[in-house]
Formats: structure tokens, sequence, C-alpha cells
């Protein structure tokens, strides 16, 4: 059976930066290729950062902005699928959380997060179903999630009905606290907690591979706690990262819906 490389990146997304941040990918999507990466995933909102729409309403972004052409560009120039988010500019309200997919230069579609937590819910809009699109490139069909869909397993048994074999949550817990004193372990050692308690059983549930992409590091007001990870069909975590240091975990799969 085809095996598939997965990277997925753990990067710091500088709020509002939005060339800085689109730097930074080039450079993870250069090194995912280069290390034989078919899959790129990138954190929530990693191009526009986790702004506050509010104070920064300039840095929504449409969804045929140059920043995601340039993206969809790159899926090209590399040969490689791109799953990169970005807070979604809407004409009839509050912004969206959105995860865009690109292939070999073509534009996939996009995901809207759909769990909107009480801390989210004056600043963006859930997404209106259940589960997004499934997408197939190179034998592989995937479905995109987002932070607290996390808290939703609907969202993953949708996805395996459709017949996903990997679902991407890409996403950016904030930590609580004052920075000053950010006890960087504990807030690491929550959202891993997170993940393996809850993906993990989705994976086995459904049969899935589960691949978590996270934001990471200290932004000017916020910080996030890193994470990566890799899930089986059986839910087993199959690779992960070590701290909350930014970089880029590897992982391979089987295209098909059998475990390798």
């Amino acid at each position: 059976m085809k095996e598939i490389g997965i990277a997925m990146v753990q990067m710091r997304c500088d709020k509002t930066e939005i060339d800085r941040n689109l730097q930074s990918m080039q450079e993870y999507i250069e090194a995912a290729r280069a290390n034989g990466a078919d899959f790129v995933c990138f954190p929530e909102m990693n191009i526009t950062g986790y702004m506050d729409p509010a104070k920064h309403p300039h840095a929504a972004l449409s969804r045929d902005h140059e920043a995601i052409r340039q993206v969809v560009e790159w899926s090209g120039r590399y040969a490689v699928c791109v799953i990169a988010g970005f807070a979604e500019s809407n004409p009839a309200g509050k912004p969206h959380i959105t995860q865009m997919a690109a292939h070999h230069g073509e534009l996939l579609g996009f995901y809207r997060k759909r769990t909107i937590p009480a801390d989210e819910a004056d600043s963006f809009v859930a997404g209106d179903s259940d589960a997004g699109p499934v997408f197939n490139v190179e034998g592989l069909s995937f479905g995109l999630s987002i932070c607290a869909d996390i808290d939703d397993p609907q969202i993953f048994r949708s996805y395996a009905r459709q017949g996903a074999t990997i679902v991407f949550e890409s996403a950016a817990p904030g930590l609580y606290g004052e920075q000053a004193t950010r006890d960087w372990a504990s807030g690491f050692a929550w959202w891993r907690g997170e993940c393996m308690t809850k993906l993990r059983k989705y994976a086995a549930e459904n049969s899935l591979y589960i691949a978590v992409a996270t934001q990471a590091g200290r932004t000017i007001d916020e910080d996030f706690p890193g994470g990566g990870y890799l899930f089986d069909p059986q839910g087993r975590c199959i690779a992960e990262t070590g701290d909350w240091s930014e970089g880029i975990l590897y992982g391979r799969i089987a295209a098909g819906k059998e475990a390798p």
C-alpha cells in the first residue's frame, strides 16, 4: 500500500504580520518537501496570526486575497499539498476561522471552524455545516478540523462516514495567566493531554489517522503551547513533538483505510 509523508508544522505566528508569517511558511514548506513530505499542515490562523478582529479588521482576509493565492502557488512550485489557516473576512458580520487546502497549484477548498467556544464568540462566528468536505490527494482522503472542534466527536464521525482516511487538526489554544511568569511545561502538558485523551479516542472509534499542528511560542500579547501529534487508526500515538519548540514533526501513513 502506498505511503504518504506528513509534515505537521509547530510555528510561531505573529499577529497581523502576514508577510512575516508567509516567509516562515515558505521556509517550512521547502524543508518539509526536502524531507519527503507530500502534505504540510500548518496551525490554526497561521497566516494572519490569532488576531483580534475588533482591533485589526484589516488583517481578516478574503478567500481571494493575495496571501491565499501565494500559498496556492507554493503548493504547485513545491509539488505538495498545503493546509493553512487564516481569519476570513465575512461581509455578513464577524469573521470565520478558516483552514484552506491547496495541491499542485490548485485550490481544493476551505473549512470553517464549527466549534466556537465562549471566549471566541464575541470575535468569530461558526461555520455552517457539521463537517467540511472530504478532499482526495495522492490517493489520500482527508478532512479538516480546527482547535476546539476537538470537543465535537460528531465532526470526526462525519468524516469517517464520508470515507476519510485522515483528519488534520490545526490548533492555536492560547495559554492562560501572565506572560512574564508563563509555565510553558504545564501549558504544553495540558494541550498534549487534550489531544491524547480526545483525539486518540476519535481515531480508534472511527478508524482514522489524526494529525495535529499547533501554534507555538510567544506573540505580542499571547502565548501558545505547541504540540504536534500523529494518531493511527487504532488510537496509538505514532509520532509526537518532545516540547513546545518551533519545528516540524514528520510521519508516514498508509493512503488507504487499513493500518500500516
